[in-house]
């Protein structure tokens, strides 16, 4: 799996999913229950992770989306 995007933001993360599943693209969110160890104040970015070969496309939805994928 790849990282696709990285945010704090959790709206990001559901609209992102929405787009992905709307083209038929798995996903899947690493860090969700982080906050346990944060405290939950929303510190610790979550990560949205696909498939190797649905990187490209992906970046693409986001792109047109105008979403920040948060990588460095």
């Amino acid at each position: 799996m790849k990282e696709l995007l990285r945010t704090n933001d959790p709206t990001v993360i559901a609209f992102a999913t929405a787009l992905l599943d709307s083209e038929g693209i798995a996903c899947f969110t690493f860090d969700v229950n982080m906050s346990v160890l944060e405290g939950s104040i929303g510190i610790m970015p979550r990560r949205l992770m696909v498939v190797d070969h649905d990187l490209i496309a992906a970046e693409a939805i986001m792109r047109d989306a105008e979403i920040d994928l948060g990588r460095d």
